[in-house]
């Protein structure tokens, strides 16, 4: 009885190796698949920039937006908020 419990836990040690093996090499093709895939794919453009449009440039005033949402939110005090500012304006 005993030889049998042992050879029981054997196999299911074994088997449940064997499934996780079969798991990793399933993520490892799918992780290679998706790296052909990003390696294939062409690069963005890149954009170029923008004319200034009453002085500020999209990616200035997005960068303000930002700024202004972590300011309302308590993550920037107004003192910081008006220093990054300025540096994005050049001031």
């Amino acid at each position: 009885m005993r030889g049998a419990m042992v050879g029981g836990v054997g196999y299911m040690a074994g088997k449940s190796a064997a499934r996780g093996a079969a798991r990793e090499q399933g993520q490892e093709q799918r992780l290679e698949g998706l790296e052909s895939q990003q390696a294939a794919a062409p690069a963005p453009p890149v954009a170029a920039p923008a004319a200034p449009a009453g002085g500020l440039n999209p990616a200035t005033i997005e960068q303000l937006k930002q700024l202004a949402e972590l300011r309302d939110s308590g993550v920037l005090t107004s003192d910081e908020f008006d220093a990054q500012k300025k540096k994005l304006l050049g001031e």
